[in-house]
C-alpha cells in the first residue's frame, strides 16, 4: 500500500510548542493568534470545551485537536481542575497546508481509540509531568507523533468526509493522489490517474469530484501551486520552481499561480514577507 501521508508530511510538516503541562482549573480561554493550531491532551478530569456557540463535554482522557486559529474555552472543576498537556502547531504553509485545511474545525477522539499510541503518550505524559533535562523538546516531537497517529487513526476509520483526507481513506482514489503527490512535475493526464487509481476513466473522474470536492487537475494544480509557495518562502528562483513543479517556463506557473491565488508569484511572495 502506498504511504498517504509520506509526501504530505515532507513537503507539509507539523512541529509543536508545548506552553502548558498540568492541572487547568476553572475558566482558561485560549485567544486565537491568527497563526496556529492547538493539540490538548486531557489525561483526567471531565474538561468543557466551549467555542462560539458550540460546547463540548469530554468525560473520559482524549486528544482535542484545533487545527487552524480558533479561540476556545476550557471549563474544568476549579479545585481539582484536568490535568492537561497543550501545544501550539504550527503546520508549514499556514492556511495553505493542506492537512490543516482539510480537518474540521474541532477534533475530538478518546485517546484509547487511537490505535498503537499507548506507549507514545505513555511516555508524552511521563515526560510532561517530571523535570527531566530535555523533556520540552522530547514532549513536542512526542506530539508530532501522535499527531501522525491521529490523522492516519482519521484516514483509516474514514471519519473525514469531503476533502483531501477523504480522498486518501478511498481504497482507490488515494493511489492517485500520492501518485500526484510524489511525482508533481509529471504531466499527469485524467487517463493515467485513472489507471493509477484502477478505475475507469469516467467513474475515476466522477468519485473523484465526488470525495474530494474538486476535479483532478483542480487539485493537482492546487498541489502544484502549493508546493511552488512553499519553494518561494525558501527563497528559490521561479525557473527552477517551475520545472520542479511540472510547468514548462515561468511564465506558465506565473499564470497558473495567479489563477489559484488570485495574485502573481512575486506579489505572493512580497505580501508573504511583509505578514512574516
Amino acid at each position: 500500500m502506498a504511504d498517504r501521508l509520506a509526501a504530505l508530511m515532507a513537503h507539509f510538516p507539523v512541529s509543536a510548542q508545548v506552553f502548558n503541562t498540568g492541572a487547568l482549573c476553572g475558566i482558561n480561554t485560549l485567544e486565537s493568534d491568527g497563526v496556529h493550531g492547538q493539540l490538548h491532551l486531557v489525561r483526567s478530569g471531565p474538561v468543557e470545551m466551549r467555542h462560539g456557540k458550540e460546547t463540548l463535554q469530554v468525560e473520559r482522557p482524549s486528544l482535542l485537536l484545533f487545527p487552524r486559529p480558533l479561540t476556545h474555552r476550557f471549563v474544568t472543576d476549579p479545585v481539582r481542575g484536568a490535568d492537561m498537556v497543550c501545544a501550539n502547531l504550527a503546520f508549514e504553509g499556514g492556511a495553505a497546508n493542506p492537512i490543516a485545511s482539510a480537518l474540521p474545525d474541532v477534533v475530538c477522539v478518546p485517546l484509547d481509540e487511537i490505535r498503537g499510541a499507548e506507549p507514545v503518550l505513555s511516555l508524552l505524559f511521563e515526560e510532561a509531568f517530571e523535570q527531566r533535562c530535555g523533556r520540552v523538546a522530547l514532549v513536542e516531537r512526542l506530539f508530532e507523533v501522535v499527531m501522525i497517529q491521529v490523522l492516519r487513526q482519521l484516514m483509516e476509520s474514514g471519519e473525514v468526509r469531503g476533502g483531501l483526507l477523504s480522498g486518501l481513506s478511498h481504497p482507490r482514489l488515494r493511489n492517485a493522489l500520492v501518485a500526484m503527490h510524489e511525482a508533481p512535475s509529471r504531466e499527469w493526464t485524467l487517463d493515467e490517474l485513472a489507471d493509477v487509481a484502477g478505475m475507469s476513466r469516467s467513474v475515476f473522474a466522477m468519485t473523484f469530484r465526488e470525495t474530494v470536492g474538486t476535479t483532478p487537475g483542480q487539485y493537482l494544480q492546487g498541489w502544484r501551486i502549493g508546493l511552488a509557495q512553499q519553494a518561494l518562502r525558501r527563497g528559490r528562483q521561479l525557473k527552477v520552481i517551475a520545472a520542479d513543479v511540472g510547468y514548462g517556463s515561468e511564465a506558465a506557473l506565473s499564470r497558473a499561480f495567479k489563477a489559484q491565488t488570485g495574485l502573481s508569484p512575486r506579489a505572493w511572495k512580497n505580501a508573504h514577507a511583509l505578514a512574516a
